[in-house]
């Protein structure tokens, strides 16, 4: 390797990265433990270093160019490398083995997970996770699982719990729908549409209702327990579902519509008090909450 050919300065890096990450300046700063000022000035060094412009101002956000996303991924291995790096230098590498148990929704277990298992791989390859993906809420007292990320926080005492995002649902169809249906301009229209719902229905016709939305049971010629199958139904055309807006908008042939109804709730990561003594869940909640926020907010626009 020619060693003179690497003429940039990791923390300049690191900061691009987490800018990257975390959507703009004023969160990453916060992230970093920096102020605002210090950061641009490591993000504009590295883009004059480089010779390339790495962010374009989107509103009061970031979003990188074509040169910031091919260059994100190779300083994310970076970044990989120097926490495995850290842990191997405190001596905590050798005692990351061992099971650990993670639950959460069948969306976000599917959606969000996938990323962060990759990641830990990479830094702790002897920690074997077990996904729980379930809708139900597990209970950690009794260990069903280490760690949870849940939509209400516990009011267990012995549950430690971190509140990482807000995250947004919002109602999708398919454009083979949307061209057969009746249009929906408005919050009323969805009387006229084929709706998809739950198992347990009644509290989503109910939060419809307060919202101006008058639904019934006849509305909704679908229901399922399963969320992956909810979506999947209005993926093929099925009728107006409902999922989280940046899992919906990342799928091209969805379309989201009625975007002013919507439905706003906590994103909160929990474990047992005591389990967060353990190395290797420890780690794994360190990684989720580093990892999930700029998840949940990704594509959202």
């Amino acid at each position: 390797m020619d060693w003179r050919s690497v003429n940039f300065d990791w923390n300049r890096a690191r900061a691009f990265l987490v800018t990257a990450e975390e959507g703009s300046l004023s969160a990453a700063a916060r992230a970093l433990g920096m102020t605002q000022p210090t950061l641009g000035r490591q993000v504009a060094a590295l883009e004059e270093e480089l010779g390339v412009i790495l962010f374009d101002r989107a509103g009061r956000g970031l979003i990188l160019t074509d040169s910031g996303a091919r260059l994100v991924e190779h300083v994310r291995a970076m970044g990989e490398a120097a926490f495995a790096v850290s842990l191997a230098a405190t001596g905590q590498a050798t005692d990351l083995s061992g099971p650990v148990a993670i639950t959460t929704t069948e969306i976000y277990a599917s959606w969000l997970l996938p990323s962060v298992l990759k990641r830990l791989a990479g830094v702790a390859p002897g920690i074997r996770v077990e996904i729980v993906a379930s809708n139900d809420i597990r209970d950690l007292k009794r260990r069903e699982a280490d760690i949870a990320i849940r939509n209400t926080r516990p009011e267990q005492p012995d549950l430690i719990a971190k509140r990482l995002a807000e995250d947004e649902a919002g109602f999708f169809a398919s454009l083979s729908y949307l061209e057969q249906s009746r249009p929906l301009q408005e919050p009323d229209d969805l009387v006229h549409a084929r709706m998809i719902g739950f198992d347990e229905n009644a509290a989503f016709i109910a939060a419809l209702n307060e919202r101006g939305v008058p639904v019934t049971e006849d509305n909704f010629v679908l229901r399922s327990s399963s969320h992956l199958v909810h979506f999947e139904l209005a993926r093929k055309g099925l009728g107006v579902g409902i999922c989280p807006v940046a899992f919906g908008n990342s799928d091209p042939s969805l379309h989201r519509v009625l975007p002013e109804l919507s439905f706003r709730y906590p994103v909160w990561l929990v474990a047992h008090r005591e389990l967060k003594k353990s190395p290797r869940v420890r780690l794994v909640w360190d990684m989720l909450a580093d990892m999930l926020p700029a998840q949940l907010r990704a594509g959202k626009g």
